[in-house]
């Protein structure tokens, strides 16, 4: 086989001999051996549901373009990565080594098969910045700096082999790694992506991260985040930690995360997110569509328009009721969402609690529902995907044997 690059590995398919995709190349998982090549070991793949599994390298028929294809025997226990390996692709990536006595970051990490073992031979070594460095590819014993423990690692390479990840996975793959070395691979992130990323890990992780960046930083990514995500965030850090982030938001930002405060965890109050869809009785069909087409909107929240009295703003005006995105498909463009209001769903109230927000949902057959307050006006909406959050296991998000 050719020299294979490790980083161009990640995400990649593995099948098993008849054709079926098993899952996907997260990592691949090596011996350091000094100034000798290490061996690989095999790669860690991630097989549903967001189960990180050990595929030995003697297991693998062909890593063809686009796709690898193993024997389609694989242990499902959990991997576990054991104090002699490392992972390429998490912890070698974007090292600090020399070469030829000159500083560089390591790139990527080519693996060669030589019977009977696969070897990392080569290492693609950047000297300078990245905008105009130089790389080489140079021989494994020819750099220095690939076994040191550094504290001020980077990670543009690791997210550049991951940068197509979905929020979650990238999410699962941040969970592999060291304390240390998943906080530096966070603050890489924008706040943007960083924002989505957090609302995927577990809440011990949430702090983790949040907690090893600086106090602004913080509190910009929290405002990248939905009211509803950033308020649980909060809730899980120490009262002057939390309040102090929350100074350091614009008003705009801050106010409807404090009003999500208010609220107990497990009622629709807690749950809500304070940023559906809401447009005035006024609006057309083609406006509500141009809104729910937003690629920034979950799925459930693009499900439905909310139609309320100006301010539009929650907490809105008086709410009126609910237009169905399939009834927007079927509706003219100039048709006025005053005269296409779902009339029959009546709203449920901020202290509704999570078995009654769920029991709604199902009898329903929704997606989301208005919460209203005690004079009419429309808080936010609990979506499906809030209710299913706080029906799973408090640890559903993390690792398990």
């Amino acid at each position: 086989m050719d020299r294979i690059f490790a980083a161009r590995l990640a995400g990649l398919p593995v099948f098993d001999p008849a054709g079926d995709r098993i899952g996907r190349i997260r990592d691949v998982v090596v011996a350091l051996r000094g100034t000798l090549p290490p061996r690989v070991h095999g790669f860690v793949v991630e097989v549903q549901p967001r189960r990180r599994v050990f595929l030995p390298i003697t297991r693998i028929i062909s890593m063809e373009t686009g796709a690898v294809i193993f024997t389609g025997r694989l242990n499902l226990r959990r991997f576990e990565q054991r104090q002699s390996e490392t992972l390429a692709i998490g912890e070698l990536l974007d090292r600090h080594v020399a070469h030829d006595g000159e500083p560089g970051t390591v790139l990527d990490l080519a693996m060669e098969h030589r019977p009977p073992e696969w070897l990392i031979t080569k290492v693609a070594v950047r000297h300078g910045t990245r905008r105009r460095g130089q790389t080489v590819i140079a021989d494994w014993n020819q750099v220095t700096g690939l076994e040191a423990t550094q504290p001020d690692q980077g990670a543009a390479g690791l997210l550049a082999a991951f940068e197509t990840m979905r929020p979650a996975d990238l999410a699962n793959l941040l969970q592999e790694l060291p304390d240390r070395r998943m906080a530096q691979v966070a603050a890489a992130l924008d706040d943007d992506r960083l924002a989505d990323v957090l609302e995927e890990l577990p809440d011990r992780d949430q702090v983790v991260v949040l907690g090893n960046l600086d106090a602004e930083r913080a509190a910009d990514v929290l405002a990248e985040m939905g009211p509803d995500d950033a308020a649980d965030l909060l809730q899980d850090l120490p009262a002057e930690q939390a309040e102090n982030l929350l100074q350091l938001m614009i008003p705009e930002e801050a106010d409807p995360v404090r009003r999500l405060l208010d609220y107990p965890e497990e009622t629709a109050g807690g749950m809500m997110t304070t940023e559906p869809v809401i447009l005035p009785p006024s609006a057309t069909v083609a406006e509500a569509l141009a809104h729910v087409r937003n690629q920034e909107l979950t799925p459930a929240v693009a499900a439905q328009v909310f139609v309320s009295r100006s301010p539009t703003e929650t907490p809105t005006g008086r709410y009126l009721g609910l237009v169905h995105f399939q009834r927007l498909l079927r509706e003219p463009p100039s048709t006025l969402l005053g005269a296409l209001v779902d009339l029959s769903l009546d709203p449920i109230r901020p202290d509704f609690t999570l078995p009654e927000v769920a029991s709604y949902l199902a009898t329903y057959n929704i997606v989301a529902s208005p919460v209203v307050d005690g004079i009419g006006r429309l808080l936010g909406a609990v979506t499906v995907d809030d209710v299913l959050d706080h029906l799973l296991p408090e640890d559903w998000r993390e690792r398990h044997d």
